[in-house]
């Protein structure tokens, strides 16, 4: 003879908040932002220079006024730094461009890796995916600014050394960022 079923227990309250919180957990992850990379293009050298002459005053600036509270002429030195240093960037920003690389999904990396294999040679070297043909790849996979693939090869090939490297590290360092950290609790 066999026992009857038991009946079901509706979930304790706190199990219900828990799953409900768990619930709201996993949404707020499964909305997380892809991280961003930002590259700036500016070719005005004074401007450029300019920028980073008043990113150093105001700096300096301000860590005297924060030494010397009671000093009005450092705060207001510190001020003036602060504004002079604003008004450079809002000058390097105008004469700028700026492309935009974001991460891709995991997935999605590990696939483009694997479409472009490393040669026996470069395999030999250490290379995990093919130089020649993937940072072209990724640029373009990971442009928010709709960058094609042959634009990618006409810059990593047209640009200066630097500057190409600059555009790969851009996209590939965004595949790298973490915003995770394992807790010591």
């Amino acid at each position: 003879m066999s026992r009857p079923a038991p009946a079901k227990r509706p979930p304790s309250p706190s199990a219900a908040s828990a799953e409900g919180a768990w619930a709201a957990k996993m949404d707020r992850l499964r909305r997380r932002a892809r991280p961003q990379n930002k590259l700036r293009i500016c070719d005005d050298d004074p401007l450029r220079q300019r920028f980073e002459e008043t990113e150093q005053a105001a700096r300096r600036a301000r860590f005297v006024a924060e030494a010397n509270p009671g000093d009005e002429q450092a705060g207001q030195r510190a001020a003036d730094a602060a504004a002079a240093h604003d008004d450079a960037r809002a000058a390097l920003d105008a004469a700028s461009d700026f492309l935009t690389f974001r991460a891709l999904p995991r997935p999605v990396l590990e696939d483009l890796i694997a479409d472009h294999p490393p040669t026996e040679q470069q395999t030999e070297e250490g290379a995990i995916f093919n130089p020649d043909t993937f940072p072209a790849a990724l640029v373009s996979a990971a442009s928010v600014d709709g960058m094609s693939r042959e634009e990618a090869e006409e810059l990593l090939n047209g640009w200066s050394a630097p500057d190409a490297n600059a555009l790969w590290d851009a996209a590939w360092q965004v595949q790298q960022e973490s915003r995770v950290e394992l807790g010591k609790d």
